[in-house]
């Protein structure tokens, strides 16, 4: 890759074979690949080509959110986004350790693009641009999944500038715990052509494939006063809602990585999901409403209205603005 990039991972894992070809993979793309680690990681963890953040090396950051952001979290992944930051990365790559690279998932990434591109569509399911299958995002609304999104060969092409790129998933993809009650895996989806989403469409985008270049980097921030199924997919929606500020469209393109998930209890997932299958769309039409700024310059001031709101109608604890703050 032609910019100084960097992979951010947060696990618990001893060093698998995903880990292990990750850090394999990013020796040899020049890029740097960060672990972030937790309570539960192995204290002896070493992985050659890895640099690997315990919990007590974090808290030597001197980031001040690395001093209270909870523990035992997927949220602590924020900390490996400073740091990449802090070595004046232009591309942060993340993904999780249940993920391992296709080949395609290196090749160049380039924020301005020639796209097809979906705006005032509403809720667009994606994965459909890409799959003839009953198939959705984790965080869609369940009642439009069988709502058909724009005809892709309807869209008009233009040059557009995506500063946040979401890959898919094959084998194992990121849908919801009803998706996998229901209905069987492995799936594998079309290399398409990629599209973005523009102003007035929204589509859940997830942290298991994202690359963000560097004017979006503060759009990273995970929350972490909310249900762990609902971190990555409501940062997305905040994200969406900021980048409709700046003219920014938000890029799905096919499969860059594999997944062999790892062990889940599908009734937990389906708990923790709740709050979404109840509250995205009133999440969508909050945001959708909140006078914002148009402008780079804007982009923290308005990342902090949002919250503000959200805090106010009970989406995350007060606690999150001191986090954000952080």
């Amino acid at each position: 890759m032609s910019h100084k990039s960097a992979l951010i991972i947060t696990s618990i894992a001893e060093p698998n074979s995903n880990l292990k070809k990750w850090a394999s993979e990013c020796l040899s793309r020049r890029t740097d690949f960060i672990v972030i680690g937790d309570e539960k990681s192995p204290i002896d963890f070493e992985l050659q080509n890895c640099d690997f953040w315990s919990l007590e090396k974090q808290r030597t950051t001197g980031f001040k959110y690395a001093e209270i952001c909870p523990a035992n979290h997927y949220t602590r992944k924020n900390i490996g986004y400073l740091i990449a930051l802090r070595r004046g990365c232009s591309i942060i790559l993340e993904t999780d350790d249940d993920n391992s690279p296709l080949e395609i998932f290196w090749k160049q990434r380039d924020p301005a693009l020639l796209v097809k591109v979906a705006e005032n569509a509403g809720w667009v399911n994606v994965f459909k641009y890409f799959s003839d299958c009953k198939i959705w995002p984790r965080g869609f609304p369940l009642d439009l999944v069988n709502v058909s999104p724009p005809e892709f060969e309807d869209l008009p092409i233009r040059k557009t500038l995506c500063p946040i790129h979401n890959g898919l998933a094959d084998n194992n993809p990121d849908v919801d715990a009803i998706y996998r009650m229901m209905n069987p895996t492995p799936h594998y989806f079309s290399h398409n052509s990629p599209v973005a989403l523009g102003q007035g469409s929204w589509c859940p985008f997830n942290s298991q494939n994202t690359a963000w270049f560097r004017e979006a980097f503060i759009l990273m921030y995970l929350p972490a006063t909310c249900s762990f199924r609902m971190t990555d997919i409501w940062r997305s929606f905040i994200a969406q809602r900021i980048a409709w500020e700046n003219n920014w469209g938000i890029l799905f393109h096919h499969p860059t990585v594999y997944q062999k998930r790892n062990k889940h209890h599908l009734m937990s997932d389906f708990q923790e999901e709740i709050p979404g299958y109840l509250n995205n769309r009133k999440m969508a039409q909050i945001l959708e409403n909140l006078p914002l700024k148009a402008g780079k310059e804007n982009i923290a001031t308005n990342l902090l209205i949002c919250y503000e709101k959200l805090i106010a109608e009970s989406f995350f604890d007060e606690y999150e603005k001191k986090l954000l703050n952080a």
